[in-house]
């Protein structure tokens, strides 16, 4: 490509010991303090503790249309002037979604797409500032809000570029205590995310700078990380690999592992990260094949085949497989059984993916009988 757009948070700062200037961070954004948490909120008390007059609010798993509408009553109470989303991806797309509703009149399925009326913001959200624990979603530097609907059953979006973190704060060391089963989906998922984004058709020359250094990063790095959870160095490039991720994504889009996942989160309410990392060889080899048996000198392919040697050091579309799934055995990542589906949703699974936003940046359009191929594999691991 010669011509592209690029957005992203307004500031984005990365470092050790960074955590530590929330406080001083904060009071140049506003005053009072709206602080989505993951469900032990005590855990990260001492980022928390220069910060003036919080209110916290815990995220118990993965948000739902519910958890908002609370979630936005509450920061409307505290007369919240900025949200700060402290925790993993979910919780990040909890405050960013209050911050963007808290101003805004109607109910949060007014501006939801699919299964909402998809309406624009009136309002400038409130200030977001985004401060992750894990290293897997980039959700701190996307412009886009992710919720669950229990009631139909699936996971949508909410998205402007007025969405996007006024600050994202990304301090490697708060993901430290991170256990090696978070460790091993939340990377595999930052992986996928410079994967996908790199072998896109809405790639460009600014995400693929991103994807390489984020690819060269998670295969020196993954495996460290799930092994020796005190590894810094290992860390470090981790959370590097998730910033990137998340600025590649959201300017070159995702493909059919964020497709299918999304479903099943939806459907079942897995964790995305692990569905991400259960789906990933399969969808890949899926990819791969559908390319290779259309188009056998598709420029993806070659990319394919620098991913291989960016994580593994040996180039070739084999080899980037063979890695992955030497990667996922050593994480001990569980088959799809373990996600709560059978093979009798496959090909409804397999629909809704089709068209879903984020399997629009696969390389190739894949049919549903190819999505549930893929989806039969996943479950032979």
């Amino acid at each position: 490509m010669t011509s592209f757009s690029f957005a992203t948070a307004t500031r984005i700062v990365f470092g050790a010991g960074s955590s530590a200037d929330l406080p001083a961070l904060l009071a140049g954004i506003g005053g009072r303090p709206f602080v989505c948490t993951g469900a032990h909120p005590d855990r990260f008390a001492a980022v928390l503790a220069g910060v003036s007059d919080p209110a916290t609010w815990p995220v118990a798993g993965e948000p739902t249309v519910d958890d908002i509408r609370a979630g936005v009553a509450a920061a409307r109470e505290h007369g919240a002037d900025v949200v700060v989303g402290l925790g993993g991806g979910a919780v990040l797309d909890a405050a960013k979604l209050i911050a963007a509703l808290v101003p805004n009149t109607g109910d949060v399925l007014d501006y939801l797409e699919v299964i909402g009326a998809g309406r624009p913001l009136a309002e400038q959200p409130l200030p977001f500032v985004a401060v992750p624990t894990t290293a897997g979603t980039g959700s701190e530097v996307t412009m886009n809000g992710v919720v669950t609907s229990t009631e139909h059953g699936v996971k949508v979006s909410m998205r402007s570029p007025s969405m996007l973190a006024r600050l994202a704060l990304i301090d490697p060391e708060l993901t430290l205590g991170c256990p090696p089963s978070v460790t091993a989906s939340s990377g595999l998922d930052a992986l996928t995310q410079c994967l996908e984004p790199f072998v896109s058709p809405f790639a460009n020359p600014l995400t693929d700078g991103f994807c390489v250094e984020g690819l060269q990063r998670a295969g020196r790095s993954l495996r460290r990380a799930y092994h020796d959870g005190a590894d810094q160095a290992a860390r470090t490039d981790m959370a590097l690999c998730s910033l990137l991720g998340g600025l590649a994504l959201a300017n070159a889009k995702l493909g059919a592992v964020h497709g299918l996942a999304g479903v099943i989160g939806g459907l079942t309410g897995a964790p995305h990260g692990l569905t991400c990392a259960t789906l990933l060889v399969p969808a890949s080899a899926g990819t791969v094949a559908a390319l290779r048996a259309t188009d056998p000198d598709h420029p993806a392919l070659a990319r394919y085949a620098r991913a291989g040697e960016l994580l593994s050091g040996t180039a070739g579309v084999d080899a980037l497989l063979d890695w992955l799934a030497e990667t996922v055995r050593q994480l001990q990542v569980p088959g799809i059984a373990g996600l709560g589906i059978t093979p009798e949703q496959y090909p409804a699974i397999a629909e809704q993916a089709a068209k879903a936003s984020s399997t629009k940046g696969n390389p190739v359009a894949l049919d549903v009988d190819q999505l549930v191929a893929i989806l039969t594999e996943a479950a032979r691991h």
